[in-house]
């Protein structure tokens, strides 16, 4: 964690309220703050997962969703969810706005994210050379197979992917089939 990055404080309406260091953004309950989170498929309607590095503050070994981090305070979320992506998994991708939605979720006696959090869609088919401080593991998933994945791996799936996953499945899915 780049604990000296600032973060968005946020309202419930993601209005801009101010900035906090990352780390005291997680800290006990949280603060509310903006996140965003990506998910890339290739040609072979797989969509590509990352396992979360050992060393997160949060949810490290986790199985996610292709990126998800926080844009800059500054940072327009588009443009942190673009930079992300290249910086974790070397890829650049046209990434499309899908939803956005609250949610908390504790993290053992750690820390918690309180996250306002975007939702972005895109296409891969490059090779990926992931960023090993953020990422231990990648793999493609069939889209056919990710719900059985995230069922068979729960105790190993971050929140966020589980609730993502969900609304994606019932609003989303036709757009990643047929893109």
């Amino acid at each position: 964690m780049h604990q000296n990055d600032e973060l968005i404080l946020v309202d419930d309406f993601d209005n801009e309220i101010g900035s906090l260091d990352k780390y005291s953004c997680h800290l006990g309950e949280g603060q509310l703050h903006r996140a965003f989170s990506v998910f890339l498929i290739n040609s072979q309607k797989e969509l590509l997962i990352q396992k979360r590095s050992s060393s997160k503050f949060l949810w490290g070994n986790y199985w996610s969703n292709s990126c998800c981090s926080h844009p800059r305070y500054g940072e327009s979320i588009k443009d942190a969810a673009v930079r992300r992506t290249d910086e974790e998994l070397s890829v650049t991708s046209e990434l499309t706005f899908l939803y956005s939605f609250k949610y908390k979720a504790t993290f053992r006696d750690v820390g918690s994210e309180n996250e306002l959090c975007h939702v972005f869609f895109g296409k891969v088919d490059q090779t990926i050379e992931f960023n090993e401080a953020e990422i231990s593991e990648i793999k493609f998933v069939p889209l056919t197979e990710v719900e059985t994945f995230i069922q068979e791996n729960r105790k190993n799936i971050t929140p966020w992917f589980k609730l993502e996953w969900n609304e994606i499945l019932v609003k989303y899915l036709d757009l990643f089939l047929n893109t």
